[in-house]
């Protein structure tokens, strides 16, 4: 395995020291050089603090809000020679503001996830399509219109978003040549785009299955996850959002469009977390997912679209399927049966209660000559545990991304605003696949037509079977 991923000049500021901070730490400590005495950690919770204390790291107690971000930021990504390095793992931190701070004082930035301020999540006054991911990305694409160039920021670099966008490439390069498509290396979005067209993909699904258990049983009124909760909770409730494929035929009643932007994407007027669809992972086969927003969904679907005289001649539709582990699954059950009411317990299981278990985290793409296929990480906690500490195999696939995504910045310094659809998939992946587990490909002849009961009528496309019609469960 390279350890040396290259050399931080100035300061590092990780923002948020919760799993992935926690997580993400080691890595930077095995695979960059730089200056320990100007590392700095900030978080409102100071839980892991000793892990901090033990290395000589410098910790500050405090939550940043839209007031005292700048004058807390400014000075510690400025201490001393070099160039800063900001490493945003937070919740409830505003990804563009703090983007732009990095932008005027000189520093790198890296985001797993476009964040808002606090409230924004659950603020009654906004319609869902002012709560969407699409409209906090929209706040990025028009900062990186105004302002192109400049050093080097980059946005959504964790397992999805992030790693995922570079899974669709070489999954797509796969099928490409398993089917005998005549084609040259894309080399920009466009090129891109035309070679999924060509391929014939109707659609991608961010297919995940987490089975990592505990001998606990959940507890009632706790909310379990193997990772954040309340980042889980926050995305869960937004309205469930997908990238809109050209070849999609019929919409849910409470679907609507967004009316600005990259009209890559619709929104149902629905939590997220709560809507459920057919989808199909290698090792338990096909599964009921959850329609979550991620900002990949919005971001995948837009990259491959292929524009003719500014209308879409070719958009995959595009959105997550998330099987949850478990007790995150109860966890959704109990919230969503009592309207939504947060548990007042929260509870992540960590790498040492977890008994056994995989994160299969892939890309299923779908509707080309050979029906599906299935590219990602099969990644246990037994070589989670053997990989890195402090992590289980959820939170090592998001913390190797963020790892990847560093070192890519430190080669690629002068790029400014940049999404993980447009990095070098193949360099990226070679920072971050030694953390990954197994990582590979099944095809499959499900579609979401398999496997149904059959026993009551059901409105249903028989003709076309991956119409996100026979997907959504309904």
């Amino acid at each position: 395995m390279q350890t040396n991923y290259g050399e931080i000049t100035g300061p590092i500021v990780m923002i948020g020291f919760g799993s992935i901070g926690r997580g993400t730490l080691p890595l930077i400590e095995k695979h960059f050089k730089y200056d320990k005495s100007r590392m700095v950690v900030i978080d409102p919770n100071d839980r892991d603090v000793k892990l901090l204390n033990d290395r000589g790291i410098k910790f500050m107690h405090m939550g940043l809000t839209a007031e005292n971000y700048e004058k807390t930021l400014t000075p510690l990504l400025k201490n001393g020679k070099g160039t800063g390095f900001c490493v945003n793992l937070s919740l409830d931190t505003s990804s563009l503001d703090i983007m732009k701070l990095c932008r005027d004082i000189g520093a790198f930035y890296i985001d797993t996830v476009v964040e808002p301020w606090t409230g924004f999540y659950f603020d009654a006054k906004k319609g869902p399509a002012e709560r969407s991911n699409y409209a906090l990305r929209e706040t990025i694409l028009n900062e990186k219109s105004a302002n192109p160039g400049g050093i080097t920021a980059v946005s959504c670099c964790g397992a999805n978003p992030g790693m995922v966008s570079w899974f669709v490439k070489k999954a797509l390069i796969q099928v490409a040549d398993d089917t005998n498509t005549q084609y040259k290396q894309p080399t920009n979005r466009e090129e891109w785009a035309k070679l999924m067209q060509k391929v014939g993909v109707k659609g991608i699904h961010i297919a995940e299955r987490d089975t990592q258990r505990s001998t606990r049983q959940k507890p009632t009124n706790t909310f379990v996850n193997t990772w954040s909760v309340e980042g889980f909770i926050s995305e869960g409730m937004q309205p469930a959002e997908l990238g809109w494929g050209t070849f999609e035929k019929w919409m849910p009643d409470n679907a609507r469009q967004h009316t600005s932007g990259c009209q890559s994407a619709i929104y149902l007027e629905q939590p997220g977390a709560n809507t459920r669809v057919r989808s199909w992972c290698p090792t338990n086969g096909a599964q009921y997912g959850r329609l979550v927003t991620h900002n990949e969904s919005i971001s995948i679907a837009d990259y491959f679209t292929v524009d003719n005289k500014n209308k879409a001649e070719y958009r995959p539709t595009c959105h997550y399927a998330y099987h949850p582990s478990n007790d995150a699954i109860l966890s959704l059950e109990e919230m969503f049966g009592r309207a939504g009411e947060r548990q007042p317990e929260q509870h992540i299981l960590d790498e040492n209660e977890i008994v056994d278990g995989i994160d299969e985290l892939g890309v299923l793409l779908y509707g080309h000559a050979k029906n599906a296929y299935w590219f990602g990480s099969q990644l246990s906690i037994e070589e989670s545990r053997k990989l890195a500490p402090y992590q289980n195999a959820t939170g090592l696939q998001v913390t190797s991304a963020v790892l990847a995504g560093m070192a890519w910045i430190l080669e690629n310094p002068n790029l400014g605003i940049v999404e993980t659809d447009e990095m070098d998939y193949q360099r990226c992946l070679e920072f971050q696949m030694p953390y990954l587990g197994p990582v590979k490909g099944y095809y499959t002849d499900w579609t979401p037509l398999k496997d149904r009961p059959g026993m009551f009528p059901e409105d249903i496309d028989s003709k076309d079977p991956w119409q996100f019609r026979n997907i959504l469960v309904k």
